[in-house]
């Protein structure tokens, strides 16, 4: 679900902030990902292979269509995956829109389970994901300033759109390219849908 563009602001503005973190001599930096591509995700899917993209983007359409409209989503917390002095990621959470993110997560499990797509084995925890640390030492440091950071910080905006999208790697953090992006709540005749069945592999 890509974050519009006052939300992104705001956040590379956070990301920003903490990046002026003071760290010791010849320490490694956590890898923050691209601003420019900023996402909740509903579930990641992995390697696709070609023939299972046109049911899984049709199935995340109709998901799109049958919801009952926009979510009103504010980020205003922040945390490390896993607590503690060696966390291997670093986001931003939700105090609002949660329990409905949490509603179409498992509408979108139901239409994917329904073109074969294996059930998940965790809850679901709407986040933002903002750097992966890989366990660095400077990974704690980075954690505790971004949670001080968003400790008085509240992004609201408004989330109209889900889409299936590609994970593009190599050369730098990963680029998420929509293969199919659907308007919540909105029928066909809206034009709510931007589908392009020749990209292949989404994630």
């Amino acid at each position: 679900m890509p974050l519009p563009q006052d939300a992104t602001a705001a956040v590379a503005e956070v990301v920003e902030r903490v990046r002026a973190t003071t760290l010791a001599p010849g320490a490694r930096d956590v890898r923050w990902v691209r601003l420019d591509g900023l996402h909740l995700t509903i579930r990641f899917l992995g390697p696709t292979p070609t023939e299972r993209i046109d049911p899984t983007a049709e199935a995340v359409l109709q998901v799109a269509r049958a919801f009952r409209g926009p979510i009103d989503v504010e980020l205003g917390r922040a945390g490390t995956f896993p607590s503690g002095r060696r966390p291997r990621a670093l986001w931003i959470g939700l105090t609002e829109g949660a329990e409905t993110l949490t509603e179409l997560a498992l509408a979108m499990e139901a239409a994917l389970a329904d073109v074969g797509w294996p059930p998940v084995d965790r809850p679901f925890r709407p986040h933002l994901t903002l750097a992966r640390s890989d366990g660095v030492a400077s990974g704690a440091l980075v954690g505790d300033r971004l949670v001080a950071v968003m400790a008085d910080r509240r992004i609201r905006f408004r989330v109209d759109r889900v889409g299936l999208y590609e994970s593009v790697t190599g050369g730098g953090p990963a680029r998420y390219v929509p293969v199919m992006l659907g308007g919540l709540g909105e029928t066909p005749a809206d034009g709510s849908s931007v589908y392009n069945p020749t990209t292949p592999d989404p994630l």
